[in-house]
This record gives C-alpha cells, sequence and structure tokens, in this order.
C-alpha cells in the first residue's frame, strides 16, 4: 500500500531524514520506533504532506504522492492522527467529527462513518454535544483517531497514541487499534514511544536512529533481539 524510497528531510542545514526506505502492506499494522529525535514524527508529516521532501519517493497504492498537498493525500485515502491529538478544543465533540469528514460530500456516507465510529469508541456518542476541550486526554485520542476515520481513510498514521493518556486507558486505545485494522481492513502506521506494547500489536516493525532505518524485520522476531530489547525494551 505504501512505499517509501530514499526519503531525505532536511530543516534547514540540519538533516532529520537520510535516505529512509520502507514500504508497508495493505491490511497490516506497521510501526516505527526509536529514540525521541530519531526523525519519527518528521516521517509521518511528510508522507502526509506537512513537510516537503528533500529526496526520494513516497508511493501510495501505487501513485507517486511525494509532490501533493496535504488535502490531496488525504483524498485519496491516507489519514494522520498527529502527536498531541491536535483536537478542535473550542468545538464540540460532532463539529469536530464533522471536520474529519469535510472532503466528503455523500451525507449517507457521512452518517454511516460517524456510525462506524461511534461503533468503535461508544464514548464519543455520550459526548456528542460537549466541548472537546473537556474531554479526558484518553477520550482526547479517541476523537482524534475518529476524526481521521470520519474520511474513510485506508491507511491510518498514529503519532504517539499513548502519550499524555492515563494507563488504564492505554490499553483501551491499543485494542481499538488493533479491532480498527482486524474488523474494517484498514491499514496502520504507528509511531509509539512505547516500544514493547508497538511490537505487541503490529505485524512489522522499523527502528529509527538519527533519521535512518538501522534495524527491520517482523515485530515478533524484533521483540527477541537483543540488540533491541537492550535499547528500547528495558534489556
Amino acid at each position: 500500500m505504501l512505499t517509501v524510497a530514499e526519503l531525505s528531510v532536511s530543516y534547514g542545514a540540519i538533516s532529520a531524514l537520510g535516505g529512509v526506505s520502507f514500504s508497508i502492506e495493505a491490511g497490516s499494522i506497521a510501526t516505527l520506533i526509536g529514540a525521541n529525535g530519531a526523525g519519527k514524527t518528521t516521517t509521518l508529516r511528510t508522507l502526509s504532506g506537512l513537510l516537503r521532501a528533500k529526496s526520494g519517493t513516497i508511493s501510495f497504492k501505487g501513485e507517486d504522492i511525494t509532490r501533493l498537498p496535504p488535502h490531496q493525500i488525504v483524498a485519496r485515502g491516507l489519514a494522520h492522527v498527529p502527536e498531541g491529538r491536535m483536537i478542535f478544543s473550542n468545538l464540540t465533540v460532532g463539529e469536530n467529527l464533522a471536520m474529519g469528514a469535510y472532503l466528503q460530500k455523500d451525507k449517507a456516507r457521512i452518517a454511516q462513518s460517524r456510525d462506524y465510529v461511534f461503533s468503535i469508541f461508544p464514548r464519543l456518542q455520550e459526548r456528542l454535544t460537549q466541548s472537546a476541550g473537556t474531554l479526558s486526554g484518553g477520550e482526547q485520542q479517541m476523537l482524534a483517531i475518529g476524526r481521521a476515520l470520519m474520511g474513510s481513510p485506508q491507511l491510518l498514521m498514529l503519532d504517539e497514541p499513548s502519550l499524555g493518556i492515563a494507563p488504564k486507558l492505554i490499553s483501551t486505545i491499543f485494542e481499538k487499534i488493533v479491532e480498527i485494522n482486524r474488523d474494517h481492513g484498514v491499514t496502520i502506521l504507528l509511531v509509539e514511544q512505547n516500544a514493547r506494547l508497538a511490537l505487541e500489536i503490529s505485524h512489522q516493525a522499523y527502528v529509527l536512529e538519527t533519521g535512518r532505518i538501522v534495524i527491520q524485520g517482523e515485530s515478533k522476531k524484533l521483540r527477541d533481539d537483543p540488540q533491541l530489547k537492550a535499547a528500547y525494551l528495558g534489556g
């Protein structure tokens, strides 16, 4: 579904990514793990068109999207849930969800998407008229994911979904991520600081260090990799 080839990104004179290459199979969950500053968020922002690649190519469903603007990338079925959730805190839950469907014209399809989101996150339906800024961190993460799902994406990119969430809700969020993939066929690219959790739910993993992929393979194999365990899984 997604192929990234020799992707390089710079912030001025500072190189953030230096020739990153990876691919994601349709229907799978892939994860990018690595320390802070390794280039994980930069990768997602470049894939969604928020940053411009210095060189390299991004191919989505066989189409080169490297130079497309973000709204055209979303329209093709690639959605991005950013780090920090970035919900519209002054709008209601319902209004936030409506913003996620801004490219959709079919009212019946929008209603269907909303029902789909409520089936995954019933709590959002309970808080439909509530101001999004008054939700808990976990509920805001549910809303951010739900808003992205309103656009009917085929590939969903999640940046640090466990960040700032109460521990008891983290497992719920990750169960829902698995459900979205397993029951609804959405391909997922996950960036997650909790490497152990990310490797448990993903099929394929890529380890980024200072803008380069240094380890890659099946997640279940990487969980037992001595080098990875020492660096990211606490030994």
